[in-house]
């Protein structure tokens, strides 16, 4: 128990940590209260994250260790069986609490999700055809990044943000959070359902594979730090595979359009879906090991799609992850993805040292992922072979 208890301790103040760390990277272009004390506060703070690179790399590096530490630790007790529901009620939902009005630190895309928004509700134009820059007078120009592209993403991720934006009545602060709730309830929704599956389908397993997903440091930051809209799609997902299990079928197929209408990239599983169809027809019985193993590695080629396209981003990894939760204990899944994992948030720490603007950042950022790439082959390949000489 008080194993537990320094293990919940340390990862709340490691949150915490980090929350105040996120403030060190507010753009310098952007003032988010115009009370004197919070400015001042906030200067100090980027003074920090812009001025001070090396110790705040190095603040965001013990960070990060910490946080591994714990999410070593509780799959480790979780693969024990040392992990009650109880731990998770409480640790989950402290997670958002802290880390849903942290600054979106390491992304400005979140920026951009508010301004294709704001097109509709302020300036009355559609997104699908004007760009923010065809706005210069908006003051959001001054720290947003991307302001040369038009709305990227599907017709659900604005039936989801337009509310919002009109409810902000153009004050970015209230609209900003209402953004950031927004993805942290989606994370909530995403861990609530993969215990959910997991509780149908694999409850023996059903703490080890929530807490693969819900403490993954890479996880947190890229759900509730920066805020990318890839949460959103998956919980979708996640909830359209729940109600397929439920047989409620046009339920789950509503919300699988509904995921993919948020960003395209579950779309990748219609394959899946027209195998779980050719299943039922034959009435045979679904081995959801292999739709979910079937599932990675179908999310993986979404990755190398998208980086193909333009770079690897590590927000990236979050549809994989959410697949490889249903199954962490196959060496395969768990190794590639705690090697993408560990790896991801090494760019950041990258980002923080240099910033992506740097002129040797493309090359640290390059040696990065092709350092990953080489330890999860050869990890995984080593485990294999250990593995077949145990056998024999």
């Amino acid at each position: 128990m008080k194993k537990l208890w320094l293990l919940s301790a340390s990862y709340v103040t490691a949150l915490i940590v980090l929350f105040f760390y996120s403030f060190t990277q507010v753009d310098l272009s952007l003032t988010l209260s115009r009370a004197s004390i919070y400015q001042t506060i906030e200067k100090n703070f980027q003074y920090i994250g812009f001025f001070q690179r090396p110790l705040s790399s190095e603040i965001f590096t013990i960070i990060l260790l910490v946080l591994f530490a714990c999410y070593i630790l509780t799959l480790y007790l979780s693969l024990k069986n040392k992990l009650n529901l109880k731990y998770f009620k409480i640790l989950i939902p402290v997670t958002f609490i802290i880390l849903v009005f942290s600054y979106n630190a390491f992304s400005y895309d979140l920026f951009n999700y508010i301004f294709d928004a704001k097109i509709i509700t302020h300036y009355a134009q559609n997104p699908y055809i004007h760009k923010a820059s065809d706005f210069p007078g908006d003051p959001m120009l001054n720290f947003m990044r991307w302001t040369h592209r038009t709305y990227p993403y599907g017709p659900t991720w604005l039936l989801l943000t337009v509310p919002l934006s009109f409810l902000g009545m153009n004050i970015f602060l209230p609209t900003f959070f209402m953004f950031k709730i927004l993805m942290g309830l989606s994370y909530l929704g995403s861990c609530y359902f993969i215990y959910k599956i997991s509780d149908k389908l694999f409850p023996e397993n059903k703490f080890i594979n929530l807490s693969f997903f819900a403490f993954n440091p890479l996880v947190i930051i890229e759900s509730l730090v920066s805020a990318h809209n890839d949460i959103p799609m998956i919980f979708l997902f996640l909830l359209s595979v729940y109600l397929y299990l439920m047989r409620k079928r046009i339920a789950s197929g509503i919300f699988y359009l509904l995921s993919v209408g948020v960003k395209f990239s579950t779309g990748v599983f219609v394959p899946i879906i027209f195998y779980l169809m050719y299943l039922e027809k034959i009435k045979k019985k679904v081995d959801w090991e292999k739709i979910f193993i079937y599932s990675f590695f179908l999310s993986l080629l979404t990755v190398i799609l998208a980086s193909v396209r333009t770079t690897y981003q590590p927000w990236y990894m979050l549809l994989p992850l959410s697949m490889a939760s249903f199954v962490p204990k196959k060496y395969y899944v768990f190794i590639p993805s705690a090697a993408a994992s560990l790896f991801s948030t090494f760019i950041y720490i990258a980002y923080v040292y240099m910033t992506d603007y740097a002129k040797g950042y493309p090359f640290v950022i390059f040696n990065i992922e092709v350092a990953g790439v080489i330890v999860l082959i050869v990890l995984t390949s080593f485990y294999f072979l250990w593995q077949n000489l145990l056998r024999r």
